[in-house]
């Protein structure tokens, strides 16, 4: 029985599947997405991940679009809040605020599981926020996305100003949060922010299942270490990547029973069945 939560849902469209799908459920307000997103959210993905019977997360948005960021509400009443205090408790406590905020995008790499984006119609501010900390982005060709955080005097503080450059390098990345603008799918394809570009929302939900439930089939231990040491490799030298994944392999892969599962299904010519992790 899967928890309930208000501002998400979360759904297995396939009984004995292992992907699992999370909604963000705000449809009326484009997923703009309330304050008890923040506390429901991480919680959702801590919850999916500790469940042995889930591989891959989906992440998703219901009715027309994936995600149109924070709701305007939450930021105004945070900025309210701040102003009404003494300044210098007033900074600190805006501080703290704006910490947890970014755990609900942070919380999608502290997630062992990995999560696929699946974007449709608009990914703005908060939604492009939580799609650059996705593992894997998938998108429709009339997504509009846009870094519109300084559109309405904001600095963006969830992940985007951090994650985007690296994926789509430091120039696309500076131009795109500077001017606010809105860019389609297939230039996000260009640019790197998403693999695949889909001509149809129908198009899109089947591809994700295929690409998710292939990756759900391969072994725990290689997926998780996968996406692991790819993470921690970010800030590492080359040398220091290397010495990660040598004891990486050597504390789980080679011990796990998977490498030797997959190697004896591939010769006898059968699907490799690994254990729940």
């Amino acid at each position: 029985m899967q928890k309930q939560y208000k501002s998400i849902y979360i759904q297995q469209k396939t009984p004995n599947s292992r992907v699992f799908y999370i909604y963000l459920n705000n449809p009326s307000k484009l997923n703009a997405f309330p304050y008890e997103f923040l506390t429901e959210f991480p919680d959702a993905l801590s919850s999916l991940d500790k469940n042995p019977n889930v591989a891959v997360i989906v992440l998703c948005g219901a009715g027309d679009h994936f995600c149109a960021g924070a709701d305007l509400k939450v930021i105004k009443n945070i900025a309210e809040k701040g102003l009404s205090t003494e300044k210098s408790r007033a900074n600190e406590w805006l501080r703290r605020e704006i910490k947890f905020i970014q755990e609900s995008a942070t919380a999608m790499e502290k997630c062992r599981k990995p999560v696929i984006a699946s974007i449709h119609g608009y990914c703005v501010a908060g939604g492009v926020d939580i799609v650059t900390s996705c593992d894997i982005r998938f998108c429709t060709k009339d997504t509009v996305f846009s870094v519109q955080h300084v559109n309405v005097g904001f600095t963006a503080d969830m992940g985007t100003l951090q994650r985007l450059p690296a994926i789509v390098g430091y120039g696309n990345a500076m131009e795109l949060a500077l001017t606010g603008r809105k860019f389609s799918g297939q230039e996000a394809k260009d640019m790197g922010l998403v693999s695949l570009v889909f001509e149809s929302k129908e198009a899109l939900d089947e591809g994700v299942r295929l690409v998710a439930e292939g990756i759900a089939a391969k072994s725990p231990t290689a997926v998780i270490g996968t996406k692991t040491v790819t993470l921690k490799s970010k800030d590492l030298t080359l040398e220091q990547g290397l010495d990660y994944v040598a004891t990486w392999n050597a504390a789980t892969v080679y011990s796990s029973g998977d490498l030797l599962e997959a190697l004896t299904a591939k010769a006898q010519k059968r699907k490799p069945h690994f254990a729940k992790l």
